[in-house]
C-alpha cells in the first residue's frame, strides 16, 4: 500500500515546512532553505501520487542541506 497525502504532509511538517495555504484542496509548502514551493493535492485521506512522493523526497533532502 502507498502512502496517503496526510503521511506527505507529517514528512514536511517535520522537516519544518510550513503551510502557506493554497486553494481548494490544494496546500503549498515553504521552507528558508528550499528554492522551490512544494505544492501537495489532494484530502487528507487520499493515496498520493507518484509525483507526489518524489517532489516532497527531493524537497526534504535540499532541505538537509
Amino acid at each position: 500500500m502507498g502512502k496517503k497525502i496526510r503521511d506527505l504532509i507529517r514528512e514536511l511538517e517535520a522537516a519544518g515546512f510550513a503551510n502557506r495555504g493554497g486553494k481548494g484542496d490544494h496546500k503549498n509548502f515553504v521552507h528558508p532553505r528550499v528554492a522551490k514551493l512544494v505544492t501537495i493535492s489532494g484530502k487528507p485521506g487520499d493515496d498520493a501520487k507518484h509525483y507526489h512522493v518524489k517532489s516532497v523526497r527531493i524537497a526534504v533532502e535540499e532541505s538537509k542541506k
